[in-house]
């Protein structure tokens, strides 16, 4: 699915560091849980985060992050490891996180070279406020043929406020769309979706649509521990 497997996690353990970071904190041991679904609501697999580490240098703080993805029976399909850094009022989000899942479990193990800008968000989010891009450019290379596929994160925007339901429990929520286009073998896509940020936790939902409005699919977050 063409969803930002980005996405997390909760409490610093200092002063300092929980006004570093106000949608996106990190506490070493954190545990998420998100369950990807199809348009017709059909789970279709779930996405975990662990932060693995937390440490701070020169009045920055860096998160790593641990992904695992499992399949609708509940089978680990795919690994990856990232990280979040937060300094200055804002976190960047490595753009590794902006690889589809659905993408990273074709490719397997073949070989990836991976470029890209990271994904920014501030403390402050405002009712309109609009927000920096972001991109991710991935060159896979399989039996001497080379192929690229580029992602890129435009039009970024707070769009409005929003109580959201999930099974993990009710957030106050900053709703932001984007716009996700896709270049890959001269095909280029263009999938509208939006995000749900709650404070303290982060991302607690996403859908993505179509360009006519038609929804394509879904992540809802439905288990976490602190």
């Amino acid at each position: 699915m063409y969803s930002l497997a980005v996405i997390l996690l909760i409490s610093y353990t200092g002063l300092g560091q929980i006004d570093c970071s106000k949608y996106y904190p990190m506490r070493e041991g954190m545990t998420m849980q998100y369950t990807n679904y199809n348009k017709k609501g059909k789970s279709e697999g779930t996405v975990n985060y662990l932060v693995s580490n937390v440490s701070n240098e020169g009045g920055m703080t860096k998160a790593d992050m641990s992904m695992t993805l499992k399949n609708e029976k509940g089978k680990e399909v795919f690994t990856s490891d990232y990280s979040i850094r937060c300094e200055d009022d804002k976190i960047a989000i490595d753009y590794n996180s902006l690889l589809p899942d659905n993408m990273m479990e074709q490719m397997g193990n073949m070989e990836m070279e991976v470029t890209g800008t990271d994904i920014e968000l501030p403390n402050s989010l405002n009712v309109g406020d609009t927000l920096s891009d972001a991109n991710v450019t991935m060159t896979m290379s399989m039996g001497g043929m080379n192929m690229k596929t580029e992602i890129f994160i435009l039009n970024r925007k707070v769009e409005k406020k929003e109580v959201i339901n999930t099974p993990a429990g009710e957030f106050d929520c900053y709703v932001i769309y984007s716009d996700t286009q896709t270049r890959s073998m001269g095909i280029n896509r263009t999938f509208p979706s939006r995000q749900w940020l709650a404070e303290g936790i982060g991302m607690v939902k996403q859908e993505s649509y179509q360009k006519d409005g038609d929804l394509i699919n879904s992540t809802l977050l439905t288990a976490y521990s602190q």
